[in-house]
C-alpha cells in the first residue's frame, strides 16, 4: 500500500459526538463483561466487532488496514502476553500435581498464619518484585496463583492481586514505561523518573492499607496497622530515593526487596492480637471456611526439610530467572542470537498520526519481533522445566503436563488475543486519540483530567508503556500551552495509568486464568472497577495540588 492513510480525530465534526462514539467499543466489551455476564472471549469479540464497524464506517479507515491492525494486535497478544500466562500456569500445574503446594501452604503459614499479612507479603511486596523485574502480566499471574494455592478464594486472589499491582507499575519491567516515554516524546528520563517518584510513594503507603481494608474491613485493618506501615513505608522510601537519585531501572527491584525483607523481619518480632483466618472477601459466603491453610504451629519444622526445599526451589528459580531475563545486557545478547523482525505488509508505515496528537505527521510502525529467547515467558518456561525436574517430573511427564495446560488455557489465550487486537485497532484507527483529546480540552482542570488520560490509556491498552506512547506527547504539548511543567504531566500520565492496570481486560483475564476461575471475568471487573476509579481520582487530586497549591508546587521537577 503506497498511500498513507491519515487519522482524523473528529470524524463527526464535533468533539463531543466523536468522543462518545470512540468510547463505544470499550463500553460494549466492559458492559458485556460486567453487566450482562457474557464470557470474556465473546465480550472481547463483540468489542472488536464494534471497533471494526466504527473504524471503517465512521473513521473512514480502509477495511484492509482495520483488519490488519486487529490481526497485528492479536499476534502481540499471543506473544509475549499469552506466552507469559501459559508458562507461569505450567509451573503452577507442576507444583500442584507434585503436591508441593501443600508444603508451600505450610511454609507461608510458618511466616504468618494471618491472611491479612500473607496478602501484604505476596500480593504487594512480592508482586512488586515481579512487576519490577518483568511486568506485562507476570506479577498478577504469579501472585494470584500463589494466593489461590494457599487457600484464598478465587475472587479474593484475583481481585486483590490486581488491586495490589498498582503503585509499582510505573517503574515496571526495569523502568520500561519511563524509558519509553522519554525516548518517544523527548523527555529527560531522570527528571520524569524523579517526578513520578514524588507522586507514587504516597500511594505506595496508601495501597497496602486500602488492600487490607477491602479484604478484611476497617476494624481488621487497624488491628495490623503496624505491619501495613512497615510494608508500605519500606517500599515507598526506597521508591522515592532510587527514582530521584539513581534512575528508573531498579526502583521496583530495590523497593520490593526492602519491603519483603522489612516485613518478614518485622513479623519475627510482632504478631497481631487476633489471627485472621478468613480467606474470602467480606461479602462472600463460603461454606466450611475455617483455619488458614498452613497455619498449624511449627509448620516449617513439621515438614521434611528436604521436601520443603524442593517445594520452594521452582519459585526461587522463577524469581532468579525473571530478574536475570529482565537485564538489558542479557536481552540484547539474546536478541542478537535470535530476534527476527517481521514488518506487517500493508500496515507498517501505512497509517499516519497528525497534529495535534503529534507535532508533525508521524507514521505508525507495525513490526512484529519474535524475540523468543529474550522474552520473559521463555525465562518462566525455563524455570518451570528446571523446577519440574527438581519436583521429579521426567521429560515425557513434562510434555504431557504442558499439553494439558495448553488445552486448559485455550479459551483464555483466545480472549487475550481478541482483547489486545481490540486495543491495537483503537490505537491504529485514532479512536484512542479522540478520547485523549477530549481530556486535553479541560483547561484549568487539566492536571486532574490529564492524569485520568493516563488511567484511560492503561485501561484500554493494558500497558503503562503503551499509554505513555499514546498520550505522552499530548501531555507535553498541553502542559506547555497551559504553563504547567511538562515533567509533571508526563509523570502524571504514568502515575495515573497505574490505577488503570487493574481494570484492563488482559490483566483481568490473566487473573482469572491464574486462579482457574475462567468465565468469571465480569465478577472480577465489577469488584475492581470502583477501586480503580477512586484511586485514579486521588492521583488526579494529588497532581492538581502539585500543579497549583503551595507547598506541593515545590515538589515539581521543572
Amino acid at each position: 500500500m503506497d498511500a498513507v492513510w491519515l487519522q482524523g480525530y473528529q470524524p463527526l465534526g464535533s468533539m463531543a459526538t466523536s468522543t462518545a462514539l470512540a468510547a463505544v467499543p470499550v463500553l460494549v466489551m466492559l458492559g458485556a463483561l460486567g453487566v450482562f455476564h457474557i464470557r470474556a472471549h465473546l465480550a472481547a469479540l463483540l468489542g472488536l466487532a464494534a471497533a471494526l464497524l466504527i473504524a471503517v464506517s465512521v473513521y473512514a479507515m480502509p477495511a484492509d488496514l482495520a483488519l490488519r491492525s486487529a490481526a497485528f494486535g492479536a499476534l502481540n497478544g499471543l506473544f509475549p502476553i499469552g506466552w507469559i500466562v501459559l508458562n507461569i500456569l505450567f509451573l503452577y500445574r507442576l507444583a500442584e500435581e507434585s503436591g508441593s503446594l501443600t508444603l508451600l501452604q505450610r511454609a507461608i503459614g510458618g511466616i504468618t498464619p494471618d491472611r491479612r499479612l500473607q496478602l501484604l507479603l505476596i500480593a504487594f511486596s512480592l508482586g512488586a518484585f515481579f512487576e519490577g523485574a518483568a511486568g506485562f502480566g507476570t506479577p498478577v499471574a504469579v501472585t494470584a496463583a500463589l494466593l489461590i494455592s494457599i487457600g484464598f478464594t478465587p475472587l479474593a486472589a484475583s481481585g486483590l492481586s490486581l488491586l495490589a499491582n498498582t503503585a509499582p507499575v510505573a517503574f515496571g519491567a526495569l523502568g520500561t514505561p519511563v524509558l519509553t516515554l522519554a525516548k518517544v516524546h523527548g523527555y529527560d528520563p531522570l527528571l520524569v523518573a524523579a517526578m513520578i517518584g514524588r507522586q507514587l510513594p504516597v500511594f505506595s503507603l496508601l495501597v497496602p492499607f486500602w488492600l487490607v481494608w477491602v479484604f478484611a474491613g476497617r476494624r481488621a485493618m487497624w488491628e495490623v496497622w503496624p505491619a501495613i506501615v512497615v510494608c508500605g513505608l519500606s517500599f515507598a522510601v526506597p521508591q522515592f530515593l532510587v527514582s530521584n537519585f539513581v534512575g528508573p531501572e531498579l526502583v521496583d527491584i530495590v523497593a520490593a526487596v526492602c519491603s519483603v525483607a522489612a516485613l518478614v523481619a518485622f513479623l519475627r518480632v510482632w504478631r497481631p492480637a487476633r489471627v485472621w483466618t478468613r480467606a474470602g472477601l467480606p461479602f462472600e459466603v463460603i461454606e466450611g471456611e475455617g483455619q488458614a491453610k498452613g497455619a498449624d504451629a511449627g509448620s516449617g519444622e513439621a515438614a521434611d526439610r528436604a521436601a520443603l526445599v524442593r517445594a520452594w526451589a521452582p519459585w526461587a528459580i522463577l524469581v532468579l530467572l525473571v530478574f536475570v531475563w529482565g537485564q538489558p545486557a542479557l536481552k540484547s545478547a539474546l536478541n542478537e542470537v535470535f530476534a527476527p523482525k517481521f514488518p506487517v505488509a500493508g500496515l507498517d508505515g501505512a497509517i499516519g498520526k497528525v497534529p495535534p496528537v503529534v507535532a508533525q505527521q508521524t507514521g505508525i510502525a507495525a513490526v512484529f519481533t519474535l524475540n523468543l529467547l529474550s522474552a520473559t515467558g521463555s525465562g518462566i518456561l525455563l524455570a518451570a522445566l528446571l523446577g519440574g525436574a527438581i519436583l521429579g517430573f521426567g521429560p515425557l511427564a513434562l510434555l504431557r503436563a504442558y499439553l494439558r495446560n495448553l488445552w486448559a488455557l485455550r479459551t483464555s489465550l483466545l480472549t487475550i488475543l481478541l482483547m489486545v487486537g481490540l486495543g491495537t485497532l483503537t490505537h491504529f484507527s485514532g479512536m484512542d486519540s479522540t478520547l485523549g483529546l477530549a481530556f486535553a480540552a479541560t483547561g484549568a482542570f487539566y492536571p486532574f483530567f490529564g492524569t485520568l488520560m493516563g488511567w484511560l490509556g492503561v485501561a484500554l491498552t493494558g500497558s503503562d508503556t503503551a499509554s505513555n506512547v499514546l498520550f505522552g506527547g499530548m501531555q507535553k504539548v498541553a502542559a506547555e500551552q497551559l504553563g504547567l511543567s511538562a515533567n509533571l504531566m508526563g509523570a502524571a500520565n504514568s502515575s495515573g495509568g497505574v490505577m488503570g492496570k487493574m481494570i484492563d481486560a488482559q490483566s483481568i483475564v490473566v487473573a482469572s486464568t491464574a486462579t482457574r476461575w475462567i468465565g468469571h471475568e465480569g465478577a472480577i471487573l465489577r469488584f475492581v472497577l470502583p477501586h480503580s476509579i477512586a484511586l485514579a481520582a486521588l492521583v488526579g487530586v494529588w497532581v492538581t495540588l502539585q500543579a497549583y497549591v503551595w507547598p506541593f508546587t515545590l515538589m515539581v521537577v521543572r
